[in-house]
């Protein structure tokens, strides 16, 4: 499946092959929470802005329109129409933010919908069968969330969980796998590693869930509020516990900025709503930082958003016009600023997969780490 072709230092360079088709690495997957990207972007428009994974959630799809429903339709790539490679998060995330009550215990989590109040409950087996339904090309084991900072006892019984029920997950994905009417019988399964902000903790989860033998890993339940550098410090030590020969995934971030400090310290796969979620307030990425697209000083700038960038938007569409969109509330806006903003992280890493092909990621680094958390300057 994952097949490490070079690395730079800790940073890496590979390939991830999958029953759906191979993906490059460092990646980042684009975010259709519900089967669409937000911002009124489908799969297709996807396919143009140079994805190569598609992430969706199971809480999402399971509450609507229903993950059986998605299954009759033919999975996700029947009723998305996205051909390439799928993750599913698992929907633990979503069952400790989104939900209004909710109970943890051993057997699983009972809680309401945040839709429309109704009882759910979900636990390791259902949210595999759920992701089963789904069809996707990989599965995220359903783990408990808990709060940055959590108290030390807590956060431990809680890595203790989370374990107990990886194993359930991995036992009953066994099982459904071998199931003559599965949708993708070759479904994948990552666990991941929690621990809140305790370094003893993550590391010590790290090295008891790798023991699984995996096909994958993600360090989970961060970018959650705690301090950039807390982040990076957690990184630094899970990374050095986690398989070399397994591809890692960091779940929910972050920043253009974020990502190549994270492939620096050995991350190879990604995502975040960020991308989308700000391009829709007006604010983008460019390779001369962060811009604010409503500001007055773009009012009359005839350039594109970004002038080094090829995305549709910027090939057909000045400043001063997407600006007018959003200051008039036309939809259109939104939809110009995240095909921009997808277009750049997808590029954003193509360019550091090129950069370590030749050896020269620590000088791309050394550039644009800084500049890319930037504000923008001419």
């Amino acid at each position: 499946m994952f097949e490490l072709l070079k690395t730079e230092g800790i940073a890496r360079r590979g390939v991830f092959h999958t029953v759906h088709g191979d993906f490059q690495t460092p990646c980042f997957m684009n975010v259709a929470t519900a089967g669409a990207i937000k911002g009124a972007l489908s799969a297709y428009d996807l396919d143009e802005l140079k994805c190569q994974v598609m992430l969706c959630n199971t809480y999402h799809l399971h509450v609507r329109p229903g993950d059986q429903i998605v299954r009759k339709m033919g999975g996700l790539q029947g009723f998305t129409g996205w051909k390439k490679p799928t993750l599913t998060d698992s929907g633990g995330f979503q069952v400790f933010s989104l939900a209004k009550l909710r109970k943890i215990k051993e057997e699983g989590v009972y809680f309401q919908s945040h839709i429309d109040g109704h009882r759910i409950f979900m636990g390791p087996e259902e949210s595999m069968q759920i992701q089963s339904h789904l069809g996707s090309t990989i599965a995220m084991a359903f783990d408990e969330c808990v709060e940055n900072p959590a108290p030390y006892l807590y956060a431990a019984q809680s890595c203790a969980r989370t374990t107990r029920w990886l194993k359930r997950c991995q036992t009953e994905m066994a099982r459904l796998n071998s199931l003559s009417d599965t949708l993708n019988p070759h479904q994948l399964l990552f666990g991941i590693n929690q621990g809140s902000t305790y370094g003893d903790l993550r590391i010590s989860h790290m090295q008891e869930i790798a023991e699984l033998d995996l096909d994958g890993y993600a360090i989970g339940g961060l970018a959650v509020g705690e301090p950039t550098e807390v982040m990076y410090d957690i990184i630094d030590q899970v990374a050095p516990h986690m398989p070399i020969h397994k591809i890692r995934y960091l779940m929910g971030v972050g920043t253009p900025a974020n990502l190549v400090e994270a492939v620096a310290r050995g991350i190879d796969l990604f995502d975040c709503v960020m991308p989308s979620r700000n391009a829709r307030h007006a604010t983008v990425f460019s390779w001369k930082g962060i811009m604010h697209l409503t500001n007055r000083c773009f009012e009359t700038d005839d350039r594109p958003i970004d002038e080094q960038c090829d995305c549709p938007t910027c090939r057909r569409f000045s400043r001063a016009y997407v600006r007018h969109l959003f200051k008039a509330g036309e939809q259109l806006a939104g939809r110009l600023a995240v095909t921009h903003n997808l277009w750049f992280y997808n590029t954003l890493m193509e360019r550091m997969r090129e950069a370590l092909d030749q050896g020269t990621f620590a000088q791309f680094r050394a550039q644009y780490s800084q500049i890319l958390g930037s504000a923008y300057r001419e």
